[in-house]
């Protein structure tokens, strides 16, 4: 039979509507075994594992894991409840993945009637190792190894009480190990992502407690991208009111030029600290990071001579007896730059800077919208040591804009819009400040 040149076209259409179809229904199961392109793949159920959230699976999901042997592979999480009393290890090549192409969510679940962490996907119940933080992590990613598509939740962490310590929910390790796609709902410990080289992470969501991601030690340069830590699993008091006052979301300290692109969190004493371990201090390249309801939005207490460079951001502190956006220690050495920041919320203050003589604080192109909750007279950006430059800003309240000390070892303030007049107190005998208009 002979087609027309009509027909032709038209039947391949019919076929590649079949095949969009047949595409677009799988892209809707959450249950979606691994590609045919994975070049070794295997599947925990076939080594005991049950998914009942009863059963005990750390021995079966380990042997499944190191079935892979050195070649590496995939080991598959079909949807389920998976209960752990012990931990697994990740080896290296291998890539633990479940169901979810996707970082889900579960927010409000317990209030708002909508699906639990138990209802959809595959879920990882972690009950080891309670009241021991410094226990091996619940999983250890290796080099080439990682976890990607599951959910892990802690269902004996009671949600309106003081939370109980766990180690870390996950820890990398070796070279290029990597979390994609993994919801970390409730851990008291999220990322332990020390002592590896070029780790990335990608697309985490969850409520950490004590803390979120931990960087030091990274000889080479390691990647976060879009990781929001919100208070999805519970804000009951008791509860948030601890996260609140002890929590720490994002901790960088000695590390080599971190790039980290779209991150937030919400409800935390720190939002992000920036430091230094006996391995050395923090650089790197900040794009497009948030801290929300905090009592320090960023906590810079050392840094490298090369800078902290944190661009597009927004910062909220509001919480606490003294809420600040930016805290800088007589510690700090190095240089942090802000570019194009919006500040606000009602805080006690945009800045306290300190810093040794060698220390360099920068804003240039930010909003400043709100301070000096208390009307006590407090100013804006308060100066007592180091080096500060404060350029193209605009302070949106009639209040004082800038305190510098006699400490201050010089600062430059310049071309700056104020509401109201233009209030900057200066002791420093090294001081440029000029160019600033009131409205």
């Amino acid at each position: 039979m002979t087609l027309s040149r009509y027909a032709v076209p038209v039947l391949l259409l019919a076929l590649s509507s079949l095949s969009l179809g047949s595409t677009v229904a799988q892209d809707k199961t959450a249950n979606i075994e691994p590609s045919a392109n994975d070049a070794q793949r295997v599947n925990v159920h076939d080594f005991g594992a049950v998914g009942d959230g009863v059963t005990d699976e750390t021995e079966a999901f380990q042997k499944a894991l190191d079935s892979l042997g050195a070649v590496g592979g995939v080991v598959y999480v079909p949807q389920g409840q998976y209960r752990f009393s012990g931990s697994l290890n990740v080896p290296q090549g291998a890539t633990l993945r479940g169901p979810w192409n996707s970082v889900t969510a579960h927010n409000g679940c317990r209030d708002r009637g909508l699906p639990k962490p138990t209802d959809d996907g595959a879920t990882f119940l972690v009950t080891g190792n309670a009241g021991n933080e410094d226990a091996d992590a619940f999983i250890t990613l290796n080099t080439n190894s990682v976890l990607q598509g599951v959910v892990l939740y802690w269902p004996e962490q009671k949600d309106n009480d003081v939370p109980t310590p766990y180690p870390w929910a996950v820890k990398m390790r070796g070279k290029n190990p990597a979390i994609l796609d993994v919801e970390l709902l409730n851990p008291y410990n999220g990322i332990d992502a020390s002592r590896n080289e070029r780790a990335l992470i990608r697309n985490i969501h969850g409520q950490p407690l004590r803390r979120g991601i931990f960087v030091d030690r990274i000889y080479d340069i390691g990647r976060i991208e879009n990781v929001h830590f919100n208070p999805w699993w519970s804000m009951k008091p008791k509860l948030f009111g601890w996260q609140q006052a002890n929590g720490e979301a994002f901790i960088f300290k000695r590390t080599d030029w971190h790039y980290v692109l779209n991150t937030f969190c919400f409800g935390y004493a720190v939002g992000y600290e920036f430091g230094g371990s006996a391995d050395g201090v923090c650089n790197g390249n900040f794009l497009g990071i948030g801290a929300d309801s905090c009592h320090t939005s960023v906590l810079i207490e050392q840094s490298a001579v090369f800078g902290v460079l944190i661009t597009n951001g927004e910062f909220v502190a509001m919480h606490g007896e003294n809420p600040t956006q930016v805290v800088a220690s007589k510690t700090n050495s190095g240089s942090v730059r802000f570019a194009n920041c919006a500040f606000w919320g009602p805080c006690e203050q945009i800045a306290r800077i300190s810093g040794s003589d060698r220390g360099m604080i920068g804003f240039s192109d930010c909003e400043f919208v709100q301070w000096d909750r208390g009307n006590k007279g407090k100013a804006a950006i308060q100066i007592d040591g180091g080096s500060v430059m404060i350029r193209g800003c605009n302070f949106q309240e009639n209040k004082k804009q800038i305190s510098i000390s006699e400490n201050t070892k010089r600062v430059v303030v310049t071309d700056n819009f104020v509401k109201g007049k233009v209030r900057i107190d200066s002791n420093c005998a090294n001081a440029r400040i000029e160019g600033n208009l009131g409205d």
